[in-house]
Parts: C-alpha cells; structure tokens; sequence
C-alpha cells in the first residue's frame, strides 16, 4: 500500500501558461465564493448587531454601506489569507490542486509566509498588468513568473499518482 506523500519530493517540470491559467481561474472562483460569505457575514451579522436591522437598511439605502474601509481591509486579508494558508501549509491552493501543480522552494519545501506574501502582491501586480506576468513564464529560461521570480519560489507539475 502505498502512502501518500505530503511534500513530494524530486526535480519536476515547470507548467504550461495553459495550466497556470486554468489553476488561478479556479482558485478566482473560489475567493470570489469566500468574499461573498464574507461580506455577507459582515453586512448581515456584524453591522446589524450594531446598527440594528433598521438602521443597517437606511444606511444601505442611502448608499453609506458601498465604500466600507473596513470590508475592504478584511476583503485583502482573507485573499492574502487564502493564499499564505494553503502555500505554507501544502504547496498547494484548490485550484492548484485540481491542475496538480505546487508552489515549493527551489529544493522542493514548502514556501515560508513571507513568500507566500511576495507572491501574492507580486501575482496581484501582474494580473492588472495583463497578465504580464504570467505570459512571462515564455520568455523565462526557467518558466518562471514574475511571481517566481520575486519570491524565489518554483511552481512545477506534480507527476499523476
């Protein structure tokens, strides 16, 4: 019976742009999914016991609940939360887990939080750049993304098991 290995282990293949892409639309739908709930449990629970429900509907009416610091504070903590968990932890985000590809450290570890950081600004920039950052991997020696490369990071393909 063979274990499953946690961290596995070797020298795999960088992904095709293909891959990547596919991963970060899945892992985009499930942070818009998070976001959701969150703005949901934060409108409907929280600002409600505080406000009360009357008060809560006349403040949504009058458009003050549109621009909330602090739902835009906890929107980018939970996306920088999403994201540092499951890198530390496994390598890997749902989504990343659905195309078999892992985010590690250049001698296959799993990445620190400050990385996990790193790589998710860095991957941020990147998107509002076009995609720019992405499509880099092309012309990289290593197929790195501009998130690899700011982080010292290495996303690979995981071999099928």
């Amino acid at each position: 019976m063979a274990v499953k290995q946690l961290h596995p282990q070797g020298d795999f293949p960088a992904p095709g742009i293909f891959r990547r892409v596919a991963s970060a639309f899945y892992d985009m739908m499930l942070c818009l999914a998070m976001l959701m709930v969150l703005t949901l449990v934060y409108q409907q629970v929280v600002l409600r016991m505080i406000y009360g429900a009357e008060t809560l509907e006349a403040m949504s009416n009058a458009g003050q609940l549109d621009r909330d610091p602090l739902l835009t504070v906890l929107m980018i903590l939970a996306i920088y939360g999403f994201f540092m968990l499951f890198w530390t932890l496994r390598g890997q985000t749902l989504g990343m887990q659905a195309w078999r590809l892992r985010v590690q450290q250049p001698d296959g570890t799993s990445i620190t939080r400050r990385q996990a950081i790193n790589r998710v600004s860095v991957s941020l920039v990147s998107w509002l750049c076009g995609g720019l950052g992405i499509w880099w991997a092309l012309w990289d020696e290593q197929s790195r993304t501009w998130a690899d490369i700011a982080s010292g990071t290495r996303t690979v393909v995981l071999p099928k098991t």
